[in-house]
């Protein structure tokens, strides 16, 4: 992908609520959950911890998550804060975040690094906001197959086929295809 850097951001919708997420996601974030927890995380398991400001103090207790990369949704490590989902705490979190290092995520950045790192491809990617934006079952059921990569599946074939048409067709020149 050719970047390196370090994106954080509040996973969570606005507001308040019992529990609220921060994702980040770059390189080497082993060192980088280590310094929020005072602790070595375990990749792919969910640790009770406590996340630490700079002086030590706790600024929010939840669970930790570090998924290594290449085998995360971005295909970068990835890590994820749970705490506690009020307003001021997830601020406080990700401001932590920041002065570790990382930068403030764009919007769809995590799906935008996914795609790059072909994890997903474009449907999929978009597939993402579909999913998040529907409004009905029936929108959901459909982004979530396109997400699974069924449509994908299906125009691979579609353009396989036609690939395949197009050879027969130039090497039996003008002739009918059956």
């Amino acid at each position: 992908m050719g970047r390196t850097d370090t994106i954080a951001a509040i996973a969570t919708p606005p507001g308040r609520g019992g529990i609220g997420v921060i994702r980040v996601s770059g390189a080497k974030l082993a060192s980088f959950a280590q310094i929020l927890s005072g602790k070595a995380v375990e990749p792919r398991r969910a640790v009770l911890s406590r996340f630490l400001a700079a002086d030590g103090t706790v600024i929010d207790r939840g669970l930790l998550l570090r998924f290594p990369g290449p085998g995360s949704f971005t295909g970068e490590d990835v890590i994820e804060l749970q705490g506690h989902g009020g307003p001021v705490v997830m601020q406080m979190l990700l401001a932590r975040c920041l002065e570790l290092g990382a930068r403030l995520a764009e919007p769809g950045e995590f799906s935008r690094r996914a795609y790059l790192n072909d994890r997903i491809d474009l449907v999929q990617a978009e597939a993402v906001a579909d999913l998040i934006e529907a409004e009905t079952e029936a929108a959901a059921r459909s982004a979530m197959r396109s997400l699974s990569g069924e449509f994908s599946r299906e125009v691979h074939a579609l353009v396989l086929h036609c690939i395949s048409d197009g050879v027969d067709a130039q090497l039996l020149g003008d002739q009918e295809i059956s």
